[in-house]
């Protein structure tokens, strides 16, 4: 089917579609000045359902209230209605694992392999400072620009621990205790973290599965080889922080700032202490200072709900399991 030509949404011209996800399309448009942006549009399935549509109004909410270099910038949106969108920054060459799909064995060289882990891990920094967890930190979500800097986005599943959410994640990068039913956490979102650092420095993730079932136990039952085995190019010391996030036990993880000292350390840079700006005092674009920080109808209690995970593991084009039929 022939899309549209110059069909324009909330002041946005559209001109192709970029992707398609769970809750919404994304189009690449232009603003009224010309700029390039990637237009989030829910599904009319989207708007209907209440969980669903409260998923896109939180991911409105936060990546424009969230203000953070390593967090995808958001320029302007409408949380929930008919008009509902989320215009963010264009990344060109998409996110992280359709980069890594065209690399000569899906692998980076070590050194921006650090470079972008040093980013994300900044900037679950700053969300942890906040009190928030992602709960979706995968290569799906991770956008990387020109000069080969990495931005974390993709914010419908974030929750502020205080306010409580909903727990989710997926099956490749999920912690042990979210396998257990247990609520998310900084911790959890670390183990992720450490996930992709196994992921982007030896080219494959540690724990693999063909069912919900196999990776669960893999997850909770198997410990991988230390990094620097696998790539002698990685330091101990970053060999071992990724062990170290990778602990089952929640508590005896590091934190992400710990991890991000150790991979700006390993490129040969000084830390600095993280400065961050004030999230609430820079008032919300449009109409989203009227939304509910996580629903429509007031914030989301905490909810014992099972793991909900949001995007299947990769699989050929043939086919395949979906853990996502399976809930724990």
């Amino acid at each position: 089917m022939t899309e549209p030509l110059k069909r324009t949404i909330a002041g946005y011209t559209l001109h192709r579609t970029l992707g398609r996800g769970n809750t919404s399309l994304v189009w690449l448009a232009t603003d009224q000045g010309g700029r390039e942006v990637a237009l989030k549009l829910p599904h009319e399935e989207t708007l209907r359902v209440q969980e669903a549509a409260e998923r896109f109004g939180n991911e409105v909410r936060l990546t424009l209230q969230f203000r953070h270099p390593h967090v995808v910038q958001g320029y302007a949106g409408t949380a929930f209605g008919p008009g509902a969108f989320l215009a963010i920054r264009y990344y060109p060459d998409g996110a992280l694992n359709e980069q890594l799909a065209r690399l000569p064995g899906r692998t980076l060289p070590p050194g921006a392999a650090i470079r972008l882990l040093a980013d994300v891990a900044s900037a679950l920094t700053y969300l942890h400072h906040l009190g928030a967890v992602h709960q979706d930190l995968k290569t799906h979500n991770i956008y990387v620009d020109e000069t080969g800097r990495a931005a974390l986005g993709d914010l419908g599943n974030t929750y502020f621990v205080a306010q409580g959410g909903q727990i989710s994640g997926s099956p490749y990068y999920m912690a042990p205790e979210i396998y257990h039913g247990e609520s998310s956490s900084a911790a959890s979102d670390v183990y992720s973290l450490g996930i992709l650092m196994y992921e982007l420095l030896s080219g494959e993730r540690p724990y693999q599965g063909n069912t919900y079932e196999e990776l669960m136990v893999a997850h909770m039952t198997r410990f991988p080889p230390p990094l620097s085995h696998l790539n002698p190019a990685v330091s101990r010391a970053v060999s071992r922080l990724a062990e170290q996030a990778l602990a089952k036990r929640p508590g005896e993880r590091p934190r992400a700032d710990a991890i991000r000292r150790a991979l700006l350390s390993d490129l040969g840079e000084t830390p600095q202490d993280e400065v961050y700006e004030d999230p609430e005092a820079t008032p919300p674009t449009q109409d989203v200072a009227r939304a509910p920080l996580v629903g429509r109808h007031g914030p989301v209690q905490p909810r014992s709900a099972a793991p909900q995970p949001e995007a299947k593991p990769e699989q050929s084009r043939g086919g395949g399991w979906n853990p996502f039929k399976r809930r724990k």
